[in-house]
């Protein structure tokens, strides 16, 4: 059970947002006089752990995830906002040679050169792991690419950027706020158009929230021009 201080908001969020709310986090606290408690994790995992009660004043997680625990009575109906759109996209180490991705044919011939390909579980983990094993099923390489996968743990502390920086993986592929939380890879971009996934992140208050008007007060603040800024400049695309 998550404890909170006095003057403190629960926040338990999807690690894509994690470097924005670094930036944000801060701002906010100085315009409201409220301290955020950050949680992240890959938005399954923390969509199962509000399936089960756990308490906080808001969450963000996929749209069809918020959707999903609001249909089960885990979140306030009403209180589902948009906040930001996420791409999946490909990197490498730093000054390391950067593939053609800039078509499924190319992607499809990056993949089966790479020795290895780092990702985010395909079950359980992030959204991007399970958009990758479909899209390797569609290109006719899962095959191929068993052997040579390797798959982050999730969280801040299991970004995929992380394992391609200290050499463990040739390639990279996450969301791309989460590569660009990674300051030793180069990120060569997103997906093509043809298999790109587009991930919308959305904002609602848990039912078991304790401070359901500073939850709002969160999402509200995302939604300013500043906020919206700041989301775009660390890889998501604001709604």
């Amino acid at each position: 059970m998550v404890l909170l201080s006095e003057g403190e908001v629960s926040v338990l969020s999807t690690t894509a947002m994690k470097t924005a709310f670094e930036e944000l986090g801060p701002a906010f606290e100085r315009k409201t006089g409220r301290r955020l408690k950050l949680t992240f994790g890959p938005s399954l995992q923390l969509e199962s752990r509000l399936a089960t009660g756990e308490p906080a004043d808001v969450a963000i997680v996929t749209h069809a995830g918020a959707q999903n625990l609001i249909a089960q009575s885990r979140g306030i109906a009403g209180s589902l906002i948009d906040v930001a759109r996420s791409f999946i996209g490909v990197c490498v180490a730093k000054r390391a040679a950067k593939p053609d991705i800039s078509s499924a044919d190319a992607f499809k011939a990056a993949m089966l050169r790479a020795k290895s390909i780092a990702l985010s579980k395909p079950v359980g983990g992030g959204a991007s792991g399970a958009h990758m094993a479909s899209v390797f099923e569609r290109l006719g390489i899962t095959a191929s690419i068993k052997d040579k996968a390797i798959y982050g743990v999730g969280g801040p502390a299991g970004l995929v950027g992380l394992i391609v920086a200290r050499g463990e993986a040739e390639i990279g592929i996450q969301q791309m706020a989460e590569l660009m939380a990674v300051t030793d890879v180069d990120v060569i971009g997103p997906l093509p158009d043809e298999l790109q996934s587009v991930t919308q992140f959305t904002g609602f208050l848990p039912t078991a929230t304790r401070q359901p008007d500073d939850g709002r007060a969160v999402i509200e603040f995302l939604r300013t021009s500043a906020a919206k800024a700041v989301l775009k400049a660390k890889g998501l695309e604001p709604n």
